[in-house]
């Protein structure tokens, strides 16, 4: 790929604005960014990093003058699509902008650049004692520009809530290239409208977001981690509305299955049983009396709900080994298959045995092995559909399984994506799920922002004349390319 796509004098333009070694247009360098987290593959004409909201304004306003398609890319560990330049034009890579600015402990808000990785974020808060609680999976890599654009969850969402619920402010470069600042250190606001939450999930495609204000809170003073082992996943997944029943309202609980506990096991050797059908891994967290009352809680709920086995980790390493297996849950799979189609569905709570059932039949019925986790006290699951790019009939089952899995959640009331969002891959099933109405809007939102529909095109909307598919189009995820 070159810059001959790009209008002339446009390169050099660019190289002016914010030095030449800012600015990438050698195919070799260029095909880093083409990708991200998904099989989805882009074709950028020329990469900009920038290290501060002038040049990003200045960048987009030059881009937005000369037609030039932009697309937002941080860490690109994102699972939807959304950071690969489907169409060509510019990338605009934020990874350069990682400064935490500042930590105010008066006020109980950090405020950040968007390429601070997210985990680098936590550990600064909590060395004073503070905490940020969105820890998505990719926490060691995503940015928290990344996080905002998605509205990323994690673990402890059923608890503490996803990103939505503790970014207070943004400094967001509009698509014509004006600055605009929303919201700040202050936790409550009915000033207008609440412009915040608009960029917040909007995945690129309203503004690039420059600066984070983050809430935070104090630091759980004690934790506990259970693992709690059932024999069939059903006793887990009902296990997860007991305990709900029962009051506990645990930082996190997560589902694996046996699939899942197989490739973690043999992964990392972190103490998973490869005989068992389902396990819950469950924290809870607080003053240290309440986490006593509360681990004692999770273990009787699950005895009683059919448990096998509940341990409860002895030390803080021993909890901190069983979490970085399920982290490393996308890396062990390759042990099965070399690639997966990771999903991201939310149902509600009360569905999600029915809903863990039905995507084992489809599993079934297409011949496939679809690992099954997530984070079930939210109804957030993650089927994992493991297969291999080489074998064409095996893509087109994954495929084909995928879209019944989407229809799962919409059936039982769910939606597309609870914390992935919606980007390239599920765009065009956008309708099925939503108000129609309400789609309208977003779209008479996106021409009000950007009206020559220059950022970050062909993500999250579907085309106005789209009829959702019964699979996911092969071109949506490969660009293209044969399998």
């Amino acid at each position: 790929m070159s810059d001959t796509r790009l209008p002339p004098g446009f390169v050099d333009a660019l190289r002016q604005l914010v030095g030449p070694e800012q600015v990438i247009t050698q195919p070799e360098e260029l095909l880093v960014y083409s990708y991200d987290g998904t099989w989805a593959l882009g074709h950028p004409d020329v990469v900009v990093s920038p290290r501060s909201t002038e040049q990003v304004a200045a960048v987009v306003r030059l881009a937005y003058d000369a037609g030039v398609p932009i697309v937002p890319r941080g860490a690109a560990s994102g699972l939807a699509g959304g950071a690969v330049a489907i169409h060509g034009g510019l990338v605009l890579n934020l990874g350069r902008m990682n400064r935490l600015l500042r930590i105010d402990r008066a006020n109980l808000v950090a405020v950040a650049q968007p390429g601070v990785i997210t985990a680098e974020l936590q550990a600064a808060v909590e060395a004073q004692g503070l905490f940020y609680p969105p820890d998505p999976a990719s926490v060691k890599q995503s940015t928290i520009g990344g996080n905002v654009a998605t509205c990323a969850g994690g673990p402890r969402c059923f608890k503490y809530g996803t990103t939505r619920d503790y970014v207070l402010g943004l400094e967001v470069v509009l698509p014509t290239g004006e600055v605009m600042r929303t919201g700040g250190a202050v936790t409550k606001s009915s000033t207008g409208y609440h412009l915040t939450g608009l960029f917040v999930g909007s995945e690129g495609t309203l503004g690039v977001i420059t600066e984070v204000t983050v809430r935070l809170i104090p630091k759980p003073r004690a934790s506990r981690t259970i693992l709690a082992v059932f024999d069939r996943l059903e006793q887990a997944t009902t296990a997860v509305g007991a305990m709900l029943d029962a009051g506990v309202v645990p930082a996190t609980m997560e589902l694996m299955d046996q699939v899942t506990m197989q490739c973690v096991e043999n992964y990392l050797h972190a103490g998973f049983p490869t005989d068992a059908g389902g396990v819950l891994l469950v924290d809870v967290d607080g003053d240290e009396a309440a986490v006593a009352r509360e681990a004692a809680e999770v273990a009787a709920v699950c005895r009683a709900g059919g448990a096998r086995a509940v341990r409860e980790a002895a030390t803080r390493q021993e909890a901190d080994e069983l979490w970085r297996a399920r982290r490393a849950v996308g890396g062990a799979f390759g042990q099965l298959r070399p690639n997966r189609l990771g999903e991201d569905i939310c149902v509600p709570r009360a569905a999600i045995p029915e809903a863990v059932a039905r995507i084992q039949e489809i599993a079934a019925r297409y011949d496939l092995t679809i690992a099954i986790f997530g984070h079930v006290g939210d109804g957030n699951l993650h089927p994992n559909i493991l297969c291999d790019l080489r074998d064409h009939d095996l893509v087109v089952r994954t495929l084909q399984a995928a879209a019944e899995v989407f229809q799962v959640a919409i059936d039982l009331g769910g939606v597309l994506s609870g914390e992935h969002g919606i980007g390239l891959l599920k765009r065009d099933f956008l309708a099925a799920n939503l108000d129609p109405v309400a789609i309208e809007v977003m779209r008479r939102i996106k021409a009000t922002l950007d009206p020559r529909g220059l950022l970050n095109p062909g993500k999250v909307l579907p085309p106005p004349d789209v009829t959702p598919p019964t699979t996911v189009p092969v071109g949506a995820i490969t660009a293209g390319d044969s399998c």
